[in-house]
């Protein structure tokens, strides 16, 4: 019975998400509305970070770079070759995929703060290549021109129509990942975070699952760039670098390491924060650390889960 109204709050729960996200642009001004959309596309980010981090237990501070790959690939097959936008944003996409898959063997052996270190090594070398390369890149400049994406003769070319873009491709990433955890491959990824040498005893392949996570992770990461780059029509290498892979683990850990719903929140939260607090400049960062730091000492699952443990232990004693 308990589980049953557990199961009936939080789909109406779900329910008023979807119709509060349906409403939100029709409330929100041209400025807000833009938030909302850059919320969408870091919140595709932070599902398949969740997966990576939260579920198979394996650290990175380089998805920064596979969104930055998918934002100028996307880019320039569109804007320097013509090719049709929503081909450059699967092909972004899909390329991130392939270079994960060749990367993530040799990289996901390591563990720990080696781990840590080695996405982070490729994340600076990504970011470097996107400064250097400025034939394709436009280097520190940027690469303008690239064009709005269009379905038919209809061209998201407002915030409010690239709103709904954005986040029906986030719901469907949120519910294709939320199966995933669901599934019998979500249950080997809890068993490596929780033991590889255990799950390996019960005939997980480990390497091949850490590989697929990560694979999958970057293509969300890509597929978020492809976004991003076509809703900005402008990408240039800065908005890639260490620090917004340092805020998107921030995300992640508030939202909750094992909670895919708890990314929307994590992003908003760590998204508006930011905003009000670029006027001070990098205080940011050390705003996030802070942020952090608590989170992990007084809620370790995230203040999603924090959260709604304290709102059911409350309905548990009425």
């Amino acid at each position: 019975m308990l589980i049953r109204a557990r199961n009936t709050r939080r789909q109406l729960l779900l329910a008023a998400l979807v119709a509060a996200l349906v409403a939100l642009p029709w409330l929100a001004n041209p400025y807000q509305t833009s938030l909302l959309v850059v919320i969408g596309i870091h919140t595709i980010i932070a599902v398949g970070l969740c997966l990576l981090m939260g579920y198979a237990g394996q650290a990175s501070l380089g998805q920064a770079a596979f969104y930055g790959l998918g934002a100028f690939t996307s880019g320039i097959l569109s804007a320097t070759y013509g090719v049709s936008p929503w081909l450059g944003l699967l092909a972004g996409a899909a390329g991130c995929g392939l270079l994960a898959y060749a990367t993530g063997r040799p990289i996901l052996s390591l563990r720990g703060n080696y781990l840590a270190m080695a996405t982070l090594a490729f994340g600076i070398i990504v970011y470097i290549i996107l400064v250097e390369a400025k034939d394709f890149t436009g280097g520190p400049s940027g690469l303008p021109g690239i064009p709005s994406l269009t379905l038919g003769g209809f061209e998201f070319d407002s915030d409010r129509k690239y709103y709904y873009l954005v986040w029906a491709v986030c719901l469907g990433v949120l519910f294709l990942s939320q199966n995933i955890v669901n599934s019998r491959p979500g249950r080997a990824l809890r068993a490596i975070h929780a033991s590889e040498a255990a799950a390996r005893s019960l005939g997980v392949d480990v390497a091949s699952f850490k590989v697929l996570v990560f694979t999958l992770s970057a293509v969300y990461a890509g597929l978020a760039g492809g976004l991003y780059a076509h809703y900005t029509t402008f990408v240039s290498p800065q908005p890639f670098g260490f620090i917004f892979s340092i805020r998107l683990v921030t995300m992640v850990v508030i939202g909750g390491l094992a909670s895919i719903w708890g990314a929307i929140f994590g992003t908003a939260s760590l998204t508006v924060l930011s905003e009000l607090l670029h006027p001070f400049g990098d205080l940011d960062v050390i705003v996030f650390g802070l942020i952090m730091m608590l989170v992990m000492i007084f809620m370790p699952q995230g203040l999603t889960r924090g959260l709604l443990d304290l709102y059911e232990r409350r309905l548990a004693r009425r």
